[in-house]
């Protein structure tokens, strides 16, 4: 069972203020109180801008995937076929991996790595990781779980197709463990390929009550 950390020392924004960027406020830390009180309202933390202060973000709309809704290609399925999948085994590696700074627009820095490093420590924080024949890192994901929700936050991939098979290994364990809202906070080209979709604000928040609560 995940360990409760201390609780929350800040007041934070609401979610349901954020800007025409979904920014609601600026400030406080990445203690492991502070981020659950921010995922159970509706919020996450991302840099203002690189080296900047913690920018707490509630996009409207906001990205899901329905848990039903994945869509997995014939080539993706061939995919699975080729990888082996595992649960947070090098948590700290899918995390670095994540924050490669070669990557465009990367944004986790040394404090975002320790602080969900924690996080995973105390039961909360989750890896999926991809490995191929050699038993190698080659395409992962990590994100916060409470209760039915799962939180996603980044992922990777060094061979083709890593990435999206984790992700759906991901929806089947979440399917599994009745889990109910799978946020993936903004959708992308990459992610509406595979089932994400936009919804308003106000809605996720309603979703995300009940799945905090365990409700379906």
């Amino acid at each position: 069972m995940p360990v409760e950390p201390p609780p929350c020392e800040w007041l934070l924004p609401s979610p349901e203020l954020g800007d025409e960027h979904g920014v609601c406020g600026i400030g406080a830390d990445l203690a492991p109180g502070t981020l659950l009180a921010a995922y159970r309202t509706g919020l996450f933390p991302m840099r203002a801008f690189p080296d900047g202060p913690i920018a707490w973000w509630s996009p409207d709309p906001r990205g899901i995937i329905p848990l039903d809704g994945l869509r997995v290609s014939r080539s993706l399925r061939r995919a699975t076929a080729r990888f082996d999948v595992t649960f947070d085994t090098d948590f700290e590696g899918v995390m670095r991996a994540c924050a490669d700074p070669r990557r465009p627009h990367g944004w986790i820095d040394e404090g975002f790595i320790a602080a969900y490093v924690e996080l995973h420590g105390l039961g909360w924080a989750h890896s999926i990781e991809t490995r191929d024949a050699t038993g190698a890192l080659v395409g992962g994901l990590y994100g916060v779980q409470i209760g039915g929700l799962f939180a996603g936050e980044s992922m990777f991939h060094r061979a083709t197709d890593a990435s999206k098979v984790a992700l759906v290994a991901t929806v089947e364990l979440l399917r599994h463990t009745g889990a109910t809202l799978f946020d993936v906070q903004w959708t992308t080209d990459h992610l509406e390929s595979l089932g994400a979709v936009d919804v308003p604000r106000s809605e996720y928040l309603t979703r995300l009550r009940d799945a905090v609560r365990g409700r379906a």
